[in-house]
């Protein structure tokens, strides 16, 4: 299930979304495409946070700059998939610096969180899900009724439906929290509790903006939407010309 764009585009350009996705895509393929193997290694080692280190107050500058490192494209797809769609209305009630500011604090606490989750972990950990996560929270807060469009692909099944955005990044949460409970964090892979942290902060630090809107009047007045008028997404109609079908006589008695 992939949500492939919300039905609230931003009133004014996300400048700060779009240079984030642009340095985020740049620093992935500086390195993916330059450094062997071994340099990778390396390089998480220095600019990845490695919560062992981090518990003993070494490499504190990594819960920034693991931020803008990622594992793979699809890793890398995913999160700048789901920056565009939900940091553009975030940016545009909070202002270009403050959502940069709030983007940056929401990763370094996710990071922060993962490594209380396993303080003597040596796994590097790598990726701005964690900011991102940070988004969807601030995003939830604010716009629990926004209508977003899923793509749902069971084997060979594919729809999209629109569902809102409370339904869809509740459930995202409740999976983090799932595979939280069922997995190891010193073990690697998915850092579910990186993700399920930094979406709680984004929500507390959401928080004032909510209240000074007017909190649940906030919602009365936009009904949980961005205060930006829906586009209607719609298949476009064919140019092709319809030709009509003539329509053929009976045949005589002696027709074919």
């Amino acid at each position: 299930m992939f949500p492939i764009r919300d039905h609230n585009p931003s009133g004014r350009t996300p400048y700060v979304v779009y240079t984030l996705m642009a340095i985020n895509i740049l620093i992935h393929f500086l390195y993916s495409g330059l450094l062997t193997q071994s340099d990778s290694f390396e390089m998480y080692r220095h600019y990845a946070v490695i919560p062992a280190l981090v518990s003993d107050g070494i490499g504190l500058e990594t819960l920034l700059t693991s931020i803008f490192l990622h594992g793979g494209f699809m890793h890398l797809a995913g999160n700048m998939l789901f920056l565009w769609i939900f940091g553009d209305n975030l940016e545009d009630e909070m202002g270009h610096l403050p959502f940069l500011a709030f983007y940056l604090v929401s990763g370094i606490g996710a990071g922060l969180l993962h490594v209380a989750a396993a303080p003597g972990s040596a796994v590097p950990l790598i990726g701005a899900s964690g900011a991102i996560a940070g988004v969807m929270g601030g995003y939830l807060l604010l716009f629990p009724k926004a209508r977003v469009d899923i793509l749902l692909i069971l084997i060979v099944f594919f729809r999209i439906f629109s569902i809102p955005a409370w339904v869809m990044l509740g459930l995202w949460l409740a999976l983090q929290f799932l595979g939280g409970i069922g997995s190891d964090p010193n073990a690697g892979g998915v850092a579910y509790w990186a993700h399920a942290g930094g979406f709680f902060v984004g929500m507390i630090l959401t928080a004032p903006l909510w209240l000074r809107r007017g909190g649940p009047k906030f919602w009365d007045r936009t009904h949980g939407h961005p205060p930006h008028p829906e586009p209607e997404y719609r298949f476009s109609s064919s140019r092709i010309p319809r030709v009509r079908r003539k329509k053929q006589g009976h045949p005589g008695p002696w027709g074919r």
